[in-house]
């Protein structure tokens, strides 16, 4: 049985944080509205208070982010 595999973005992590260490989910929070890129509070918001600020269900944000980090890996 395979093991899985645990998310590396959690929804309790800042946005700032998030972004320095994965650049390439900038294009993800772009495309759902959410410019945290130069948001005083992307240093201290957390994902999931941000999704609910604009609307948005954390988890599947969280997905969509840990997807992206998956397709950068892949290209490697």
């Amino acid at each position: 049985m395979a093991e899985k595999t645990k998310p590396k973005i959690t929804k309790d992590m800042p946005f700032g944080k998030v972004l320095q260490k994965y650049p390439e989910t900038a294009k993800v929070l772009i495309d759902k509205g959410m410019h945290c890129l130069g948001c005083m509070a992307a240093t201290f918001e957390s994902i999931e208070q941000g999704a609910v600020a604009h609307g948005l269900d954390a988890d599947e944000l969280v997905a969509e982010m840990n997807k992206a980090i998956e397709k950068k890996a892949k290209k490697k």
